[in-house]
């Protein structure tokens, strides 16, 4: 009876990988958006983080880039339009976060800020690789086009190599 109910879950979950690539692809999105508006709404935040950086330019640069990657980035991952591009443009950002602004507080830091940073940096890079997902506004838009997953999808929206597309 057990094994019976074991069985069902996995085939659900089988079924339904998809729709936790776009769930989490979304939460990713909202996220970043709002970190986009806590640092828009408050600069001081990301002046503070970016007091070692340079000149005054680059530190109004660089803020105002990671603020507009963050919203409009955010957003469009929310809901998986040009989700590749997105990502990209959000990966710049992050890569300072984790390199120029979180590795001196080092690992198992009291707020985790260089963890969490690398945890979406490695969630963006493989949005960046693999798109956006079966439930995306791309995949409507641009079924088997460069903006949504290339190729030959399953039934679950996994895009298909070569060989389990023709069965050679």
């Amino acid at each position: 009876m057990v094994e019976g109910r074991i069985e069902t879950l996995e085939k659900w979950l089988a079924s339904h990988r998809a729709v936790a690539w776009d769930v989490l692809r979304a939460y990713l999105g909202v996220a970043l958006f709002v970190r986009g508006v806590l640092f828009v709404s408050h600069p001081g935040l990301i002046a503070a983080y970016m007091s070692q950086s340079g000149p005054w330019f680059w530190q109004m640069a660089i803020s105002h880039y990671v603020g507009i990657a963050h919203l409009g980035g955010g957003i469009l991952l929310a809901v998986g339009f040009v989700t590749r591009w997105a990502a990209i443009a959000q990966i710049p950002a992050l890569l300072g976060a984790v390199f120029l602004v979180h590795l001196r507080e080092g690992l198992m830091a009291a707020g985790q800020s260089l963890e969490l940073s690398m945890l979406v940096l490695a969630l963006l890079v493989l949005y960046a690789v693999f798109g956006a997902g079966k439930y995306s506004v791309d995949r409507r838009l641009f079924p088997e086009g460069e903006l949504s997953s290339p190729g030959k999808h399953d039934d679950a929206g996994h895009p298909m190599g070569p060989t389990a597309a023709t069965g050679h």
